[in-house]
C-alpha cells in the first residue's frame, strides 16, 4: 500500500487524473479515499515503486510524511467556501503542514534522482522553522525540528471553524479552531491536544482519548505554538513501548497542567484562556453548494472511500473534461470544486449516470458510515470492516424496519478490522472494532457530533449474532427516547440514570431479550403491482444484491422524499 499526503484534502486535476492511471496501470484498478484526506494505492510491488513514487511527485502531488513517526497529513475542512474563516483554517493546515515536512533531502534524492518539486515557502513558516529562541531546534542538524530520531510516534494535527466537526477533532494530537471576531476576521486559534485512537485489546493501560483544551494564542503565534507542542512531546514521549509512545499517554500522565507548563517554556509565552465556542456538529458538505465566489461544489458520497468500476470512469471523465480540482473529505467522500452553473446538469446527469446519486437519494445511513480496508488488504486486521460493512448497514437498516424506526432515522456506524482504529470507531453511535475472525467488540457512546467518546458494551459478539444485540439496543432507544435524541445520546442518558459504572442496564436487556412485543411491531400494508413490473424489480434487486421487498421499499420511499422536497431527480 502506498498513500499520499495532501494537506485539506486538496487534491489538483493533474494529481488526480495522475493517481487514477496509476491505480489502473500499477495498483488494483481502485483509489481508496482515506479518513485523513488522502489516497491509498493499493497493489504496487516493488519493481513499480520508484515508477509510481516519481510520477506522484512529478504531478506535484507527494507522499512525504504519509507514513512513519512524524506529522502526517493535516486535516481541515474540504468544502472550498470563500470564506475569511474556512480560507484562514486551510491556509493554517497548508502552512502547518509546511513547517513539519522533513526538511532534509533523502526523499527527493531517491524517488527522482535529485530534482525538486516544491513550491516556495511562505516566509512565517521558513522564519518559524529556524527559529530556536526556546531551545526546539537541533542547530546543526539536517532535521531542525525532528533530529536524528524524529518523534516517539506518529503525530495527527486537524484544523477547523467553529460549528464544523469534519474533521474529527478531538481525535487528534493538535486540534486547531479558527476564532474570529464579529466581523468575521480571523484573530487567533483555540488549541485543543492529546486526542487519540489506537488501543490494544485486553491492555486497559491503552485507550481512546479525546483531546483537551491547551488554551488561546494569537493568529501570528499558531505556527510557534504548534512547534512547541510537538517539541514537548519530542522529548518527552515515551520511547521505550510503541503502545503508550502518543501525546495522549503523556498528557495522560502528566495532566494537561504539567503540560501546559513545560510545552510554555517552549513557546515562550503563557497561553491563553480558551474562547467560548458554539456547538459542534458534523457536515458531510455533500450535494450541491455555493463557493461564494460565484461557482459551485458538488460532495459526492463514495462508499466507504472506494473509487471504482463505474464510478471511477465517471469521475475521471467529469473531472478530466471540466478541468476539476476535487478534495476529499475526512469521511472517506470527494469534493468536485469550481464548478460553473451552466455545468451543473450535464454534471449531475453524468453523476447520475455512474452511480454516483445525490445524498437524498443515499441511505442516511451509509452518509455517515466509515469502515477500514481490513482484510485482505491490512495485514493488522483480524476481521472484516471495508468488504463487510455493506451487508451490516442493510442489516442495521432491517432492524430499524422491524423495530418500528423510520427511513430517515440514522446512526454514526463505523467498522474497523483491529482495535488501532483507523475508521473512527470509538467516536461512533455504533462502533465495530474486530476482535476475532467474525467477531467484533461493540461499542456505544460516541455521539453524532463526534464530541463523546464511546465505550465498550459488548465483547466477542460473532458476526451472525449481531441482530441479537441490535435489536433489542433500537427498540429500547425508540421506545424511551426523548424527542429527535439520537441514539448516542440516547445510550449515554440511560447509563447517567440507571448506572453509576457503565452499560449494565442496556446490558440486562439485551442478555434478557424474547423479541419485540406483538403488538409493537409494525404493520405492513400490501402494494400490489403487475407482473411485468414486479419481474423488473426482482431482476435490479438481484443485480444490486438486494431482497425485492427492501428494494421496493427504497425506490417508494426516494421518490416520496423527492416529492416532498420539491425535487423532479
Amino acid at each position: 500500500m502506498l498513500r499520499t499526503k495532501n494537506p485539506c484534502g486538496k487534491v489538483s486535476n493533474q494529481l488526480y487524473l495522475a493517481m487514477d492511471d496509476l491505480a489502473d496501470q500499477f495498483g488494483i484498478g481502485t483509489l481508496r479515499l482515506t479518513t485523513r484526506q488522502t489516497f491509498q494505492l493499493h497493489g504496487v510491488i516493488k519493481k513499480d515503486l520508484k515508477t509510481v513514487m516519481s510520477t506522484i511527485i512529478r504531478n506535484m502531488g507527494s507522499t512525504l510524511g504519509a507514513c512513519g513517526d512524524l506529522n502526517r497529513n493535516v486535516l481541515a475542512p474540504a468544502a472550498p467556501f470563500v470564506r475569511k474563516d474556512y480560507l484562514f483554517a486551510q491556509q493554517t493546515a497548508d502552512n502547518v503542514a509546511a513547517l513539519l515536512t522533513p526538511q532534509s533531502g533523502f526523499y527527493y534524492d531517491m524517488w527522482v534522482d535529485g530534482e525538486q518539486f516544491m513550491t516556495a515557502e511562505p516566509p512565517e513558516v521558513v522564519k518559524a522553522r529556524s527559529d530556536n529562541s526556546h531551545g526546539t531546534n537541533f542547530p546543526d542538524s539536517a532535521e531542525p525540528i525532528y533530529g536524528t530520531q524524529f518523534l516517539p510516534r506518529k503525530f495527527k494535527i486537524a484544523v477547523t471553524v467553529p460549528t464544523d466537526n469534519s474533521v474529527d477533532l478531538f481525535t487528534n494530537d493538535i486540534g486547531v479552531v479558527v476564532v474570529s471576531d464579529d466581523n468575521g476576521e480571523p484573530q487567533g486559534f483555540n488549541i485543543y491536544v492529546g486526542g487519540g485512537m489506537g488501543r490494544t485489546h485486553r491492555m486497559e493501560t491503552t485507550f481512546p482519548r479525546l483531546a483537551e483544551p491547551i488554551g488561546y494564542v494569537p493568529k501570528e503565534d499558531i505556527l510557534y505554538a504548534v512547534k512547541a507542542i510537538v517539541v514537548t512531546q519530542r522529548e518527552n514521549g515515551r520511547r521505550d513501548d510503541r503502545r503508550y509512545s502518543r501525546l495522549k499517554y503523556l498528557i495522560d500522565s502528566w495532566g494537561i497542567e504539567k503540560f501546559r507548563s513545560v510545552t510554555e517554556q517552549y513557546y515562550g509565552k503563557k497561553f491563553e484562556p480558551i474562547q467560548e465556542l458554539p456547538e459542534w456538529e458534523f457536515k458531510s458538505h455533500l450535494g450541491w453548494h455555493e463557493q461564494g465566489d460565484g461557482l459551485l461544489f458538488c460532495g459526492l458520497h463514495v462508499d466507504n472511500g472506494r473509487v471504482k468500476g463505474i464510478a471511477k470512469k465517471t469521475l475521471r471523465e467529469i473531472i478530466e473534461k471540466y478541468n476539476l480540482n476535487v478534495r476529499i473529505t475526512p469521511n472517506q467522500n470527494i469534493v468536485l470544486c469550481d464548478i460553473r452553473r451552466s455545468w451543473k446538469r450535464p454534471i449531475t446527469v453524468a453523476l447520475a449516470q455512474g452511480g454516483l446519486l445525490p445524498p437524498t437519494y443515499v441511505d442516511p445511513l451509509n452518509i455517515t458510515a466509515m469502515a477500514c480496508p481490513a482484510l485482505p488488504l491490512c495485514p493488522l486486521a483480524i476481521t472484516e470492516a471495508e468488504r463487510g460493512i455493506p451487508d451490516l448497514l442493510k442489516r442495521v437498516r432491517g432492524v430499524f424496519e422491524k423495530v418500528g424506526l423510520s427511513y430517515n432515522e440514522s446512526i454514526v456506524v463505523r467498522v474497523t478490522g483491529c482495535p488501532n482504529g483507523c475508521a473512527r470507531p470509538y467516536m461512533a453511535e455504533l462502533g465495530l472494532v474486530g476482535d476475532g475472525p467474525n467477531s467484533y467488540q461493540i461499542w456505544l457512546g460516541g455521539t453524532p457530533s463526534q464530541t463523546s467518546l464511546a465505550r465498550t458494551f459488548k465483547n466477542k459478539v460473532k458476526i451472525q449474532d449481531l441482530e441479537k444485540v441490535f435489536e433489542p439496543l433500537f427498540y429500547t432507544w425508540r421506545l424511551n427516547r426523548k424527542s429527535k435524541e439520537s441514539f448516542g445520546d440516547f445510550t449515554n442518558r440511560m447509563v447517567r440514570r440507571l448506572s453509576k459504572y457503565g452499560f449494565e442496564k442496556l446490558e440486562e436487556i439485551v442478555d434478557k431479550w424474547t423479541g419485540i412485543p406483538r403488538s409493537s411491531s409494525r404493520q405492513y400494508l400490501r402494494i400490489f403491482t403487475d407482473k411485468e413490473t414486479y419481474e423488473a424489480v426482482d431482476a435490479l434487486a438481484r443485480v444490486e444484491n438486494k431482497n425485492v421487498h427492501h428494494l421496493a421499499m427504497e425506490v417508494i420511499r426516494n421518490f416520496v422524499a423527492s416529492q416532498q422536497n420539491g425535487k423532479s431527480q
